[in-house]
């Protein structure tokens, strides 16, 4: 089997125009689907919902169902809000900041722009409380080589200790 792209990530909102609105409007999106039925298609139980989709650029879909007849939307109580987000990458750090002043011009709080070494990015919330990410990569090739020869010894070692591995520590450290 090989996989040839994301077709499309999903994730649940609370109203859909108002989420259409926010990603077309505020990050630039085009919107190019919807579609709405009172049964799910693939197991036939009743359960009305809209679901939309927005093109998040190089034929990546970001999709939203807003499911009226289910209860409140909720978040795993055991997961930080730092875990869960969509990252979206911006052409460079100038465009990063930028996109920082039209996010707070829009009354959003805004956090960084956070140094991760071979990237850079900013963090924000949607209307459905989902965290957000933009980035830009930085530094060339070179470091991201670097980091990637060391991915598979510090998965290796995470996995056996449950500690955070020092071979790629240089990625925070800025060394």
């Amino acid at each position: 089997m090989e996989i040839k792209r994301i077709h499309h990530v999903a994730y649940r909102c609370n109203d859909a125009k108002e989420t259409v609105e926010f990603y077309r409007d505020v990050l630039g999106m085009r919107f190019e689907l919807a579609f709405a039925e009172d049964k799910v298609p693939s197991t036939g139980a009743p359960d009305p919902y809209m679901h939309v989709f927005l093109d998040a650029g190089m034929g990546n879909v970001l999709a939203f169902f807003e499911l009226p007849g289910s209860p409140p939307m909720g978040k795993d109580p055991n997961t930080p809000n730092w875990v869960q987000h969509i990252a979206f990458e911006v052409a460079g750090r100038q465009e990063l900041l930028a996109a920082k002043q039209r996010l707070e011009a829009t009354g959003l709080d805004v956090l960084g722009p956070v140094d991760h070494g071979i990237f850079d990015s900013i963090y924000f919330f949607d209307p459905n409380g989902h965290r957000l990410e933009l980035t830009c990569n930085k530094g060339g090739e070179e470091p991201r080589a670097r980091a990637h020869a060391v991915a598979d010894d510090m998965l290796e070692e995470w996995h056996r200790t449950k500690r955070a591995p020092r071979h790629a520590a240089w990625l925070h450290e800025g060394g």
